[in-house]
């Protein structure tokens, strides 16, 4: 359960930073999402719930790192040509089921078990056949092109660790020490709703003064993509009743509640109001840009982020703040995303104390090095410039310039979606 703080007000003109906001959330939210079995084919991109003890060596058995033929280095000549006779085949799956004698050779292919023996194998394009003998060259090196029992794992070893995301290669290695299900977190799950007498679903009549609803469907991506179970409540007139009984009824079977706008001090800003009778709502005033107003707070047992209005303003503070939230709530271990250094490819001056974030995307110069442009317009409400962005520079609050050439922090669009 995420525990509520009231050190989130800050007085007026007073803002917090953002390293101190996130160190206060690492602090206060903990784990909801409960844990399941699931067989490995549907345990892709969710959180590992225990950790992995390998109860078997991988390669559980000396084998065969290329098709050739197995020999013992003892046999092999010092100097010139060896000259063995070749008397058995060895594939995998089949193993020869004797210990190898001396001096002679036997054909194996890649994956074979390696008799008794063994230390070494011949590539096949380094030998000739002639007759019943094979025939290889001078340079040899004992213990080439063979795989050793427990090379990659070994019996005992810890090989996945509680709280990861499982990609494709923790399924593998899971796979590969036998292990057909995993311990795994729950899906969290989410409500999404939009506010406003003004916003229209898209594929309907959009009357004059009226927006369609771009961020519902954003904030509802994000959360896919981050393995959320996501219910859309829709769009909710301004009415402090119908907010506040579909936040009501939301909390009761959600780990999380988000919404964009609706969370100012306005008249018609019914939002706020409604999460505080029904629980907390700290308003969070970040050194920031984009990103205010954003509010964190609980109704009932779930979660609440209020989002600003404006779609990059959104997109911003759920990737750098809410995302760490919901992957803390999922049980996840690591929470934050990696920035890159790549040189700037623009000028630009920024205000002293805040932390910026500016839309760009990355070219190569002519030394093979990655540079980032700006985009050219910095509006939070030009959704055009995150799709044609590659990711996020993140200008720290000391910084007030940067300069054509000086190395910033890049965040890839690749690292949080």
């Amino acid at each position: 359960m995420a525990e509520t703080a009231n050190d989130c007000f800050r007085p007026a003109g007073e803002l917090m930073k953002l390293d101190a906001a996130l160190a206060l959330l690492a602090e206060r939210i903990k784990p909801v999402a409960g844990t399941e079995t699931a067989p490995l084919a549907r345990a892709l991109d969710r959180t590992l719930a225990e950790t992995l003890t390998a109860e078997r060596d991988v390669p559980p058995h000396d084998n065969a790192a290329v098709d050739g033929f197995a020999v013992r280095f003892a046999d092999v000549a010092a100097d010139g040509e060896t000259r063995l006779p070749v008397t058995g085949r060895v594939a995998a799956g089949h193993p020869l089921g004797r210990p190898a004698r001396p001096a002679e050779a036997l054909r194996i292919f890649t994956g074979a078990l390696v008799p008794e023996g063994i230390d070494t194998i011949v590539m096949q394009e380094d030998c000739r056949l002639e007759g019943e003998n094979v025939v290889f060259g001078p340079g040899l090196r004992a213990g080439v092109n063979l795989r050793r029992r427990g090379e990659d794992v070994r019996a005992g070893d810890v090989i996945l660790e509680e709280g990861i995301r499982l990609r494709p290669q923790e399924i593998g290695l899971a796979a590969s020490v036998g292990r057909a299900t995993l311990r795994v977190r729950a899906p969290l799950r989410a409500a999404v709703f939009s506010t406003g007498d003004e916003v229209r679903d898209p594929g309907t009549p959009v009357p004059e003064g009226c927006i369609y609803d771009a961020n519902r469907y954003v904030i509802g991506g994000l959360l896919a993509g981050l393995g959320c179970t996501v219910t859309d409540l829709g769009i909710l007139p301004d009415r402090l009743p119908v907010i506040r009984q579909a936040l009501e009824r939301a909390a009761a079977d959600h780990h999380l509640i988000i919404t964009s706008g609706g969370i100012s001090v306005g008249d018609e800003d019914h939002v706020r109001a409604a999460v505080e009778a029904l629980g907390h709502l700290h308003l969070w005033r970040l050194a920031i840009k984009p990103g205010r107003p954003l509010a964190l707070g609980q109704v009932g047992g779930a979660v609440f982020a209020g989002l600003p209005g404006n779609p990059v303003a959104a997109m911003v503070t759920f990737l750098r703040i809410v995302r760490p939230v919901i992957l803390t709530l999922a049980g996840r271990r690591e929470t934050q995303p990696r920035c890159y250094k790549v040189r700037a490819a623009f000028a630009y001056r920024k205000k002293a104390g805040r932390r910026e974030f500016l839309r760009a995307h990355l070219v190569t110069d002519a030394g093979g090095e990655p540079r980032a442009v700006k985009y050219a317009a910095d509006g939070s409400g030009v959704l055009t410039s995150m799709v044609a962005a590659d990711g996020l520079v993140e200008l720290p609050e000391w910084m007030e310039a940067v300069k054509d050439g000086d190395v910033i922090d890049f965040l890839p669009f690749a690292e949080v979606l």
